[in-house]
């Protein structure tokens, strides 16, 4: 998918965008740039995902940027269930293993990817099929200070266990809000880490992700006050 439309200059266009997708089915918003829809998603996980950024006009692509460049706004789809609510956890950015972390999480790709929002919930109730689900109505969002002290805490503390070389230590069950799971297409997919002796090791990417509770407790927020 490549991009066909401008990007937006502001958060009131970008909200006006996304006011003109609610309500609109993939199979509907996929017609309107004569895109084919995959049977499924179990190897297309990312499309519906990329079909939004195509409508909305995101520029980042694969920069380490926010997919809104000139409006600093990061997209996030969420696929609900047909409560409404999250059922899955979202994929926020890779954890710099090679890199090595950021010192401070002020300076974090994670805090700057989290610092402004839209979250776009679609439907992913596994009865309805995939061209039928619908795109739901958009908010954006940036953490107030206990959501911004909640994921500091967990940051700073799976940071610290991977520079004291605990990587492989780290479990999907830890952190309240923010978790580090296996980031790769596949379990042959590499890179390098430190092990518990600061000797180098290879090993699988690792995503951070925020847990379904922190965004459903979020989207309830925001929609049962609007």
């Amino acid at each position: 998918m490549q991009p066909q439309v401008a990007p937006p200059q502001s958060e009131t266009e970008l909200l006006q965008r996304c006011r003109s997708l609610a309500g609109l089915t993939l199979q509907q918003l996929a017609e309107r740039y004569a895109i084919a829809i995959p049977p499924d998603l179990r190897r297309h996980k990312g499309w519906v995902g990329q079909l939004v950024e195509l409508a909305l006009g995101a520029d980042a692509q694969s920069l380490a940027e926010p997919d809104f460049r000139a409006i600093g706004v990061e997209l996030k789809t969420v696929p609900v269930d047909s409560k409404g609510m999250p059922r899955e956890s979202t994929y926020v950015c890779t954890v710099p293993l090679e890199e090595g972390l950021e010192p401070r999480w002020e300076e974090s790709w994670v805090c700057r990817k989290l610092s402004r929002v839209l979250w776009l919930p679609v439907e992913a109730d596994p009865a309805i099929p995939l061209a039928a689900r619908r795109l739901g109505s958009a908010l954006l969002w940036s953490p107030d200070e206990d959501e911004q002290t909640l994921l500091r805490q967990d940051w700073e503390e799976l940071g610290e266990m991977i520079c004291m070389g605990e990587l492989e230590q780290i479990t999907a069950r830890m952190g309240t809000v923010l978790q580090i799971r296996p980031k790769a297409a596949n379990s042959a997919v590499r890179c390098r880490s430190v092990g518990a002796d600061g000797e180098a090791i290879v090993t699988n990417p690792r995503g951070y992700y925020l847990r379904p509770a922190f965004t459903r407790a979020l989207l309830q927020r925001h929609y049962h006050n609007g």
